[in-house]
């Protein structure tokens, strides 16, 4: 019996050792296999220079990546400033607005005293800045007024930023366009609600929004139904004072207002498939 057990033995620990052998080959295989970066010796130079080929070529993701690695070995230049910009950029012309937001938004926090800045402001304001209804919006003839408007918010205190803090700037006269148009419609989204209001007989809710819009918004093209609104609302109330005063406000501002007489609110049409 003896004899038997000690070849067994060794048999077994022949064919554990065997087994391990050729697991250790097949792990040291694969780690030899995997490629390398081939952009591992690279200066931040190079790896931004071909971030700008990929993205003239229209290829977004590879030159955000390489943007990204920009950003890492370049720590603290200017380069790696700018790196973070054109990610950002990337990132939004993909469509990728979260992301997108989410880099510039770091760019601004780190990087204040940076030289590109204002164009850090700008493009804040560009992300949050939506003009495209898309198409549930135009099958349902949506204003964007009737949207929410925290993005345009956000957008608008971007390029105020920009304006109040870097006037000369090259990118502030489109700011300033675009904050006349986030005004204009933060005002028609006011007078939307005030409208919704009014209709449902919420008389206190309709004449809150209405003064808000005639107060925030005074030279918007909305101001004129808003005061229109505040005065019939009043006048629900029984408020005889207030509404008399809104009304002198607004025969002085829009002497020639066809909502001075009849309900003074606009009528609007609709589609018989709209329900909103």
């Amino acid at each position: 019996m003896n004899f038997h057990r000690r070849p067994l033995a060794k048999n077994r620990w022949s064919a554990l050792l065997g087994a391990a052998g050729i697991v250790l080959f097949t792990v040291l295989s694969g780690c030899s296999s995997n490629p390398k970066d081939p952009t591992a010796g690279w200066t931040p130079e190079k790896l931004f220079e071909e971030a700008q080929s990929e993205a003239a070529d229209g290829n977004f993701d590879k030159a955000a990546k390489l943007f990204e690695q920009v950003e890492g070995r370049g720590a603290g230049t200017l380069l790696s400033q700018q790196a973070l910009l054109e990610r950002a950029f990337l990132l939004y012309r993909s469509g990728d607005k979260a992301q997108a937001l989410s880099t510039v938004e770091r760019f601004v926090k780190l990087h204040s005293t940076s030289p590109a800045i204002d164009y850090g402001l700008y493009l804040q304001g560009l992300i949050n800045f939506n003009d495209d209804l898309g198409f549930l919006g135009n099958l349902s003839r949506q204003d964007l007024s009737e949207r929410d408007q925290q993005a345009a918010r956000d957008s608008f205190q971007s390029f105020k930023q920009l304006v109040e803090q870097h006037p000369k700037s090259r990118y502030t006269p489109d700011a300033r366009q675009r904050m006349d148009y986030i005004s204009n419609m933060l005002a028609s989204y006011e007078v939307h609600v005030a409208r919704y209001y009014y209709r449902r007989g919420a008389y206190v809710a309709a004449a809150n929004r209405a003064q808000q819009t005639v107060q925030e918004f005074q030279q918007s093209p909305s101001a004129e139904e808003a005061l229109s609104i505040l005065v019939r609302s009043y006048d629900k109330l029984g408020l005889d004072q207030l509404r008399d005063d809104a009304e002198r406000v607004m025969r002085t501002s829009f002497p020639n207002s066809a909502m001075l007489s009849g309900e003074g609110l606009r009528s609007s049409k609709r589609a018989w498939w709209q329900l909103w």
